[in-house]
């Protein structure tokens, strides 16, 4: 524990009114979440790199701000560091009786399952002190799927709260057959030339598209972040081919731009099979 606690003391230094760093003590919750935020981003970035030094920096990252987050709290008088530690300690063994408490569970399926009971006895147990009988949102299943995750991911997991409960396609084919449907409809829509009506089924086509993913068993988050990834190396392919022939992408024409695209398509498809082999 004495690099913790060394972690410790540096963020409580750096919040000391006098004598601390001025960015520092300006700081709160709201201000460092965005930061929050972007090296959890950060973190998975390292992972899909398979950068394990990289990975090891943004897992620093990340806890600073958890630190961080603790130690406003802490001056606060809210919570302390120690008690976020004992509260993730206490869920961790409530929510694993089988390990824990020597409860019998067969698999990963039927944890799931297990896991999801034992949130919902969570949630009833906070409205206890509720004295009325009437549903409020907090009550929902879907209530603990936070409105600040990125878009795309919150779509999966809202759909995948609901498929605890058995409101779910049956398999990935039905649906493709709903994707279809909402990619007609969607072409009907672009053809009224209706602007507010093309948004609507343009986000039900990418919602279903979020249904379809999770089906898969892939992350549409990730696998959206690694074709910008691919974008960008694709794109930089043509502007340095261009560039050795001493021309700037305004003078390039499209065929040409289609021609160079294509082809880093095939340099990394040979690329791919040679380390295949």
């Amino acid at each position: 524990m004495s690099s913790i606690n060394k972690l410790l003391d540096i963020m409580q230094q750096l919040r000391d009114p006098e004598t601390g760093c001025p960015w520092d003590v300006e700081q709160d919750f709201k201000s460092i979440a965005p930061y929050t935020i972007e090296e959890a981003y950060e973190v998975a970035d390292a992972i899909e790199r398979n950068d394990l030094s990289d990975l090891k920096d943004e897992l620093g990252d990340l806890l600073l701000q958890v630190v961080f987050h603790s130690q406003i709290a802490s001056e606060a008088k809210e919570f302390s560091f120690d008690d976020v530690v004992q509260a993730i300690c206490d869920k961790m063994t409530r929510r694993h009786p089988h390990v824990f408490a020597g409860a019998s569970i067969n698999d990963a399926e039927a944890q799931t399952k297990n896991w999801e009971a034992l949130k919902s006895q969570e949630r009833q147990q906070k409205r206890q002190l509720k004295t009325s009988n009437e549903f409020h949102p907090e009550d929902s299943i879907l209530s603990s799927v936070t409105a600040k995750l990125p878009s795309l991911v919150r779509a999966r997991k809202l759909t995948k709260k609901a498929a605890t409960v058995g409101f779910d396609w049956t398999d990935a084919g039905s649906v493709m057959h709903k994707v279809d449907e909402e990619l007609s409809e969607l072409k009907e829509a672009i053809e009224s030339d209706d602007q507010e009506h093309i948004a609507e089924e343009f986000v039900d086509l990418m919602f279903v598209m979020a249904n379809l993913a999770r089906k898969l068993k892939i992350d549409p988050d990730a696998c959206l972040r690694s074709a910008n990834q691919k974008f960008i190396r694709r794109f930089n392919f043509i502007e340095k081919s261009l560039h050795t022939k001493s021309k700037s992408l305004a003078e390039a024409t499209l065929d040409e731009m289609d021609y160079l695209w294509n082809s880093a398509k095939r340099q990394e498809k040979t690329y791919k099979e040679k380390n295949n082999q």
